[in-house]
């Protein structure tokens, strides 16, 4: 009989009564089990943003950290392209803001700095937990396709490289990889591994019951695949 240890990270969430990891929880979760993620740092004000920025580098994406807000960009608590100090010291003004006038009930735990990532294809990895099959993994397209166009494919966890190649090519929009009109081929590889890791990391965690890596960026061939945002829902079981 294999007995799991609960991953400390999510054991101190649930010890504080929470449901969901904080954005740089989820991000070292992943980070455990070699997700590619870009660089982060946790923050509590812009004082220490624009500290830790001087080793991030510019340009940046700054989210707020709330265990109350589980949809950030619904109440203007992320902001893209900060490219200097200024834009900075405004984000930080601006998603205080935000968060005062559309989500005023929301505890302010601090910020997250993270690197952007550059332009690439944007997918999504979900996850549900189904009280008979378990953890189920769904893998599409971000952006309209999946919303609209429903182009997503489903597996049973635990997937191997087999599984997550097949996931990958099955959806109609798998032509973008090999390269479109002036898009560079993508780096096919690097999201069929992130898809088996992320399989791996919900083997380890049935504690774990919704998760959504979105988006996922995918280089041109050869450079990679990012979760560039996380979000993972938990409960006692």
């Amino acid at each position: 009989m294999v007995v799991r240890v609960m991953n400390p990270i999510v054991a101190k969430a649930l010890e504080e009564g929470r449901y969901k990891l904080l954005e740089h929880e989820s991000f070292e979760l992943l980070r455990q089990y070699n997700i590619p993620v870009p660089d982060f740092a946790l923050v509590q004000d812009v004082n220490e943003a624009l500290k830790v920025v001087k080793d991030i580098g510019y340009p940046v994406v700054l989210k707020v950290v709330s265990p109350d807000i589980i949809h950030k960009s619904d109440v203007g608590g992320v902001i893209l392209n900060i490219n200097n100090d200024d834009e900075l010291r405004n984000a930080c003004d601006r998603i205080k803001n935000n968060i005062k006038e559309k989500a005023p009930y929301a505890r302010i735990s601090g910020f997250l700095i993270q690197r952007m990532v550059p332009e690439g294809l944007e997918t999504i990895i979900g996850a549900t937990k189904d009280p008979i099959f378990g953890h189920v993994i769904a893998f599409g397209l971000g952006g309209i396709m999946v919303e609209v166009l429903q182009d997503v494919s489903f597996r049973i966890v635990p997937i191997t490289e087999e599984d997550a190649r097949a996931m990958v090519r099955e959806i109609k929009g798998y032509r973008l990889f090999n390269g479109y009109r002036n898009m560079p081929a993508r780096d096919e590889e690097a999201i069929i591994y992130v898809i088996t890791k992320f399989s791996e990391l919900l083997s380890d965690n049935p504690n774990i019951v919704e998760a959504d890596l979105n988006p996922v960026i995918v280089l041109e061939r050869g450079k990679g695949a990012y979760a560039a945002d996380a979000r993972f829902i938990i409960r006692s079981v």
